[in-house]
Formats: structure tokens, C-alpha cells, sequence
């Protein structure tokens, strides 16, 4: 056989072999990411997610080189902010819109960690209007097991066990957590509701899955919040006669909870201090977490306290929202904490 027949024979098969294995993913091709997919970009990057308009509105001025994608009608912006290579998007409210754009992002993008920055209600009523929260968990206590009185539910046999109905119960030494009592003029009734855990599957926990009450935030993350001292105002910008009494502080550690309720009850906020001494509430952050620990990406949540969540007086959330000091205050945290991430990770 000549030479220039083997090259052709060898060429056809390199090139049939090739066809067989499939077109080459963009991440492959690009050299950057080969052992996950990333359909639109495959850059390293930060990604942010926002549900409030205002902060994302801040932290898109502030970033060079954007560049806009629109899927599925949701807009990112990728670009460079404080020095980090980041894609930002805004979710919109609730626990669905977080969870699914969240993962879009995560499908579309190359995003090595996550932060959730946005406006959350108080719980912890030793806290103030505009503190920044950077809790060091999340939970979803508004995934319950609503049964018909407070007795401790026994579908399965022995009290407490719920499993066949493939859930769990929140438990604390061994013991499902308390269920909410409605306070009424007669006295404190039985609701019925007990926290879940909530299930998630992921490579490392397939093929059973695993149940969670607390999805833990990233502790390099934690590490570097701790160090940052961003400045925090008591007045917004947009109207600096609209101020706030105490001056606000960036406080890490702690639970956060998200639900999809709207929370403005004392008494159940009460509950959910007492019960799982949670320090804010809102209605993102934990679907985000939930996400995250499905993909294996380490995340962190900031957020600006907008008000004692169910309290009676509103004329300093009206100057919290009205002077632009909510999203000020909570973007001021996540340009520091960016800032403060490219020190640490170039000094690694």
C-alpha cells in the first residue's frame, strides 16, 4: 500500500471517529472547561443574583466591559466589577424565580460561586433597620408537614416518622421541632405546621439523595466577609433628609430562612426566632442555597435589613426604601466583599 494511500485510509478514520464522538462542547473548544458544560460563556466568573431591581441597577453601572445575553427573556450582563469577573441577573421575587434563574445561570455560564445580595426582613429583634446580614446557613421553614393539630404526626407508624411519604421532619435532639401556635383573644390554637427538611439530590449524594434543613454558605466566603468593613450609611442618596436612627452594621453568622410567604406577622416571626433563632427572613436566598448545593457550588448571601419583619412601625422602612439607603447599603457590601476576594484569592 503507498503512503499516500495509508494517509487517506487514516485521515477517513480520524474523521469518522470524530463524527461518532459528537460535535466538541464550546468549553472544550475554548480550552477553559472540560469537565463542565457552560452553553453561552465559559468564562470563570462570580455569579450575583438580585431580586430587588434598584441594587442590580448599582452593581451593572458599576461594571466594565458588560456585555448583555437575554435567555428565556431573563437579561445577564457579564463584565468585570471591582476587578472579579462576574454575570449578574436579576431573579424577581420569590422561591420559584430564584431557584429557576439561578439555574439557568449555572446551565449558561461558567460560575465558580455565588452570591445572593439583596433587602430582607428582621427577625432577630436585637438587629436594625439597614444592617447588612451575611447569615451562615440558610433554611426553608415554610416547607411543612401541615397536619391537623400539633400533636406530632405518625403517618408511617412511630410519631414523627413521615417517611413513606418520602419526607422528613426537622428534628433537634432526636425530636421534631415544635409547630406554630396562632395566637387568638381565647388563646394560642394549634396550626398544625411542622418544619420539613428538604430534599435535594446530587452527584455526591446519588443515587438516595439526602434531606436538609440548613444549606451552610461557603466558609472561604464567610472568612472573607468577616474581614470587610464596607462603609454603611444611615442616609439614602436619593434623599439624604430620609435617614435611619442607628447606624448600621455588617453582621455575619447566624440562620437566614426564605419562604414563599410574605412574612408581616409577629407572632409566627417570633416563632421562627424562638424556634430556629433565625436572624432574617425573605424569599430567595435559601432556593438559591438549595440550587447551589445541588451543583456542588459554594454561595453566600448579603442582606440589607429593610424592617422588623410583621412590626407595627413602618416610618423607617419608608426611609429605608424611599432614600435608596436599602439597595445603597447592601450593594456597598458586595462591591467590598469583591474587592476584598480578588486580595485574597491573589495572594493564594
Amino acid at each position: 500500500m503507498s503512503i499516500h494511500r495509508l494517509a487517506s485510509l487514516l485521515a477517513g478514520l480520524l474523521t469518522t471517529l470524530a463524527l461518532m464522538a459528537g460535535p466538541v462542547p464550546a468549553a472544550h473548544a475554548s480550552g477553559q472547561h472540560p469537565d463542565k458544560s457552560c452553553l453561552s460563556d465559559c468564562v470563570r466568573r462570580i455569579g450575583i443574583v438580585s431580586a430587588f431591581g434598584a441594587e442590580a441597577d448599582i452593581l451593572i453601572a458599576q461594571t466594565e466591559r458588560k456585555r448583555t445575553l437575554t435567555i428565556n427573556g431573563n437579561r445577564f450582563t457579564t463584565g468585570v466589577l471591582r476587578g472579579v469577573p462576574v454575570v449578574i441577573v436579576l431573579s424577581g421575587v420569590s422561591i420559584v424565580n430564584s431557584s429557576m434563574v439561578t439555574q439557568l445561570m449555572l446551565d449558561h455560564f461558567r460560575v465558580e460561586r455565588l452570591i445572593m445580595s439583596g433587602i430582607s426582613g428582621g427577625v432577630n429583634p436585637a438587629h436594625h433597620i439597614g444592617d447588612v446580614m451575611v447569615p451562615d446557613r440558610w433554611a426553608m421553614p415554610l416547607e411543612v408537614y401541615w397536619h391537623g393539630n400539633n400533636s406530632v404526626p405518625a403517618p408511617c407508624g412511630a410519631p414523627g416518622d413521615v417517611g413513606c411519604l418520602g419526607l422528613r421532619l426537622a428534628t433537634r435532639d432526636g425530636q421534631p421541632l415544635p409547630a406554630y401556635r396562632v395566637p387568638t383573644p381565647q388563646g394560642p390554637v394549634d396550626s398544625g405546621l411542622f418544619i420539613r427538611e428538604t430534599y435535594v439530590l446530587n452527584a455526591r449524594s446519588a443515587p438516595q439523595g439526602e434531606f436538609r434543613l440548613d444549606y451552610p454558605a461557603d466558609p472561604e466566603m464567610l472568612q472573607v466577609a468577616r474581614s470587610i468593613s464596607p462603609r454603611l450609611e444611615r442616609c439614602g442618596p436619593k434623599n439624604p433628609s430620609l435617614c435611619v436612627t442607628a447606624q448600621p452594621q455588617l453582621k455575619v453568622g447566624g440562620r437566614g430562612v426564605s419562604g414563599p410567604a410574605f412574612l408581616a406577622n409577629p407572632d409566627y416571626r417570633r416563632y421562627l426566632y424562638d424556634t430556629l433563632q433565625a436572624e432574617t427572613i425573605e424569599m430567595e436566598t435559601a432556593a438559591l442555597a438549595h440550587v447551589a448545593h445541588a451543583n456542588q457550588v459554594p454561595y453566600i448571601g448579603f442582606r440589607s435589613l429593610s424592617d422588623l419583619a410583621g412590626g407595627d412601625d413602618f416610618t423607617e422602612v419608608g426611609a429605608f426604601f424611599g432614600s435608596g439607603l436599602a439597595e445603597a447599603n447592601a450593594s456597598a457590601v458586595t462591591l467590598s466583599f469583591l474587592e476584598a476576594w480578588k486580595r485574597h484569592r491573589s495572594g493564594r
